[in-house]
């Protein structure tokens, strides 16, 4: 599992440099952009995009982590087809081909015949990535990789990514919008329990250097499995009163039913993903939802680094039920291996019931008593 881990590490940064590359030219990146429809399509969006960033990173870290790791090659699933539709009205199967010349070939194709874009993004897609990273060599864990399953988000809050927006301004640390919104997410989860295991998030917009005018990146990652509780962060310190980010879509009731508790520290942000990751840095103290509108993909890399700081995820619907009971016990945390009965397309992982993500128990449970 250590070598897994570093792989996942080393697949997320070669991820987000492909992000930073298709984002840096004005004139590539409006190639780059397709619309979802029909069951592919997130529910919450009236017009709900793709990019080939989104699609080629994702068949990126499927390529290289299967190559490595056999065993997981069919159980790597993540949130796009690997279908992408050109303005010229073609449609492509991206895939990684065995050599650059061949992978410049097929992206040719996507891009609208635009040869030296298609062999930039060939070279990224094919080049080797160092980490150099101590503590990630010093990790030492034994579960088989034959034993997990994983899930992409290749680019969590993907809208953000398409408008590209660098001057947003942060509240107390928290992006409301913007690319710093953007992220890679890489989760593992055991296939017979569904309990996420192993996380890792990239920033690939986490700093911009205005002498180079390059944006430059950051990734966290963590481990949770039986009693091994490892992580590149520390938990964040337990405050009072909490820090709760919502989506600006979150309901208006939930919102009223909060305030009361966070007063003047109630935050909103884009992308679940992004949220998810302000808990874990503790720039919140929890992410609430009252919808199903996340996905497993966005959510089993962050859940895995909250478990291994001590924290989790669990269902809304059902934990306020079971507190509505008189049930006290600590709710059981959200699962990656069970598709919804009866739906279909994406909505089959939807995390039904809403969220509530947190690292202190203390605030989940403030957070309920709220609601």
């Amino acid at each position: 599992m250590a070598g897994l881990l570093k792989s996942l590490v080393s697949t997320s940064e070669k991820a987000a440099h492909i992000a930073r590359l298709c984002r840096h030219e004005d004139a590539l990146f409006h190639l780059l952009v397709a619309e979802k429809t029909g069951a592919d399509k997130n529910q919450r969006f009236v017009q709900d995009f793709k990019t080939l960033a989104d699609v080629l990173i994702q068949e990126v870290i499927r390529h290289d982590v299967g190559r490595e790791f056999p065993e997981l090659r069919d159980h790597i699933g993540g949130e796009e087809s690997n279908e992408f539709s050109n303005g010229l009205g073609e449609t492509v199967v991206v895939q990684v081909c065995a050599t650059q010349g061949d992978t410049a070939a097929l992206l040719c194709r996507v891009l609208e015949h635009n040869q030296a874009a298609a062999e930039l993004l060939a070279a990224a897609v094919h080049q080797d990535v160092a980490l150099g990273d101590a503590e990630l060599d010093a990790v030492a864990l034994n579960i088989p990789a034959s034993e997990l399953a994983i899930w992409i988000d290749p680019i969590d809050s993907t809208n953000e990514y398409i408008r590209g927006r660098e001057d947003v301004v942060p509240e107390d640390g928290i992006y409301p919008a913007g690319l710093h919104s953007a992220l890679v997410l890489v989760g593992a989860y055991e296939r017979r329990s569904g309990c996420p295991v192993l996380g890792v998030i990239n920033e690939p917009f986490s700093r911009w250097d205005p002498l180079t005018q390059r944006w430059h990146g950051r990734y966290h990652w963590g481990v949770s499995y039986g009693e091994e509780r490892l992580c590149s962060l520390r938990p964040p310190p337990l405050r009072v009163p909490p820090t709760v980010v919502l989506s600006r879509a979150e309901a208006v009731a939930t919102q009223a039913a909060l305030a009361p508790l966070c007063g003047p520290r109630l935050r909103f942000a884009a992308g679940a993903g992004y949220k998810l990751l302000c808990v874990i840095l503790g720039l919140a103290d929890a992410y609430v939802l009252s919808e199903g509108s996340t996905f497993v993909w966005d959510a089993c890399a962050p859940h895995a680094i909250l478990r291994a700081l001590g924290g989790g995820a669990v269902t809304l619907e059902g934990t306020l039920r079971a507190r509505r009971a008189g049930d006290t016990a600590p709710p059981p945390q959200l699962l990656y291996n069970r598709p919804a009965e009866g739906a279909v397309g994406a909505q089959r992982w939807a995390n039904r019931g809403g969220l509530v993500a947190y690292v202190h128990p203390q605030h989940l449970e403030a957070v309920l008593a709220a609601l």
